[in-house]
């Protein structure tokens, strides 16, 4: 008997500094000759009838396999803990990393920015195969038995192979639950109690139940610990975008974390999780705080030499008073940063004298 596992998930947008793709399709006969190499990856054990165990702190839950799991609409069934996962995305990798998986984890992509340094060492260790989302062939090169994507887009036959094909090829996929498109699954808005849930999800998934609900505890104290501001300030989320800014919006990550922080959003009436904002409504709103996020490719100094070089953005009262706050890009998507992120954003509010 499996057993059965539902996910809560959220339509995640596409930031557009990412929109690149990489390009790199393997042709069927390349896709077929890799079963061979696929169904040696690991012996599978004999199921159990035993259902996944919650996590208690203490070394006593674990998973009965077959595990089934219902992923964005997909079915998937692991009949072992996964050994060989390549991951996309900074949030599926970092996940692994704080649950202790660094040793399953043959190569990541994708990656948005450098992990916490608490766990600069284990990602050092792990290959990375590609900037962007990998190719089906450098992804099928490693053998995974898991592809771990932090966005459904991240699956297709142009990026690392469809969920279908991969599944042919005797390879799992996951989807983080938060990123799932079907209105079925996307959480409305997105609470930290879904973030939660994706942690545990997984700690079954690789049979760390006791390790997921330890982790979750501490998230959950230390979110229980933020001084939430209670100063009614307005901001915006600053994610990308000059001629038209890239904006958290209203049932995101971006939303969750501001409210957390007990900043009032500009843009929480766009039914979305980010969006475009035109600078006229920005200036018409005049938030009191700028969230800027901060990524190699579009750095928070960027955005303030952009919002202080306009003559309209430049009168902006968050603006003229230099109110940033500045948030990791890997922080900003929905993942185990978050928690960090709602106590920095305080705590940057607090050294502004806010």
């Amino acid at each position: 008997m499996s057993a059965t596992v539902r996910v809560r998930s959220l339509v995640l947008s596409l930031h557009p500094p990412e929109a690149t793709i990489r390009r790199s399709v393997v042709p069927l006969v390349t896709l077929a000759a890799s079963v061979a190499l696929l169904s040696g990856c690991a012996a599978t054990p004999e199921p159990s009838s035993t259902a996944a165990a919650s996590g208690s702190g203490t070394d006593t839950a674990s998973t009965g396999y077959p595990l089934t799991v219902d992923n964005c609409g997909t079915e998937v069934t692991f009949t072992q803990a996964p050994q060989k996962v390549v991951t996309i995305k900074s949030t599926t990798l970092e996940t692994l990393l704080a649950l202790g998986l660094g040793d399953h984890v043959v190569g990541s992509a994708f990656t948005d920015g450098p992990v916490p340094d608490d766990q600069a060492d284990a990602a050092a260790a792990i290959t990375s195969i590609s900037d962007f989302v990998p190719g089906q062939e450098a992804t099928l090169a490693l053998e995974p038995d898991l592809v771990y994507a932090g966005w459904e887009s991240n699956l297709t036959a142009e990026g690392a192979g469809d969920r279908a094909t991969l599944a042919g090829l005797g390879v799992n996929s996951y989807v983080a639950p938060s990123a799932c498109k079907e209105e079925a699954y996307k959480p409305d808005p997105l609470t930290f109690d879904d973030v939660f849930s994706e942690i545990e999800e997984v700690g079954a998934i690789f049979d760390v139940s006791d390790r997921a609900a330890e982790l979750v505890a501490e998230q959950e104290k230390d979110l229980a610990a933020v001084t939430k501001n209670e100063s009614g300030l307005t901001a915006l989320w600053y994610s990308s975008g000059t001629d038209t800014p890239y904006v958290g919006a209203g049932i995101g990550a971006p939303e969750m974390m501001m409210e957390a922080a007990g900043l009032e959003n500009i843009a929480a009436d766009v039914h979305d999780t980010w969006s475009a904002l035109g600078w006229e409504s920005i200036v018409a709103d005049d938030p009191d705080v700028i969230v800027l996020i901060d990524a190699t490719w579009n750095t928070a100094a960027s955005k303030i030499a952009t919002l202080e070089a306009n003559p309209a953005t430049a009168e902006l009262t968050a603006v003229k008073e230099k109110h940033y706050v500045t948030v990791p890009f890997p922080a900003g998507e929905a993942g185990v940063r978050n928690v960090d992120a709602v106590s920095s954003i305080t705590d940057q509010l607090e050294t502004l004298g806010l």
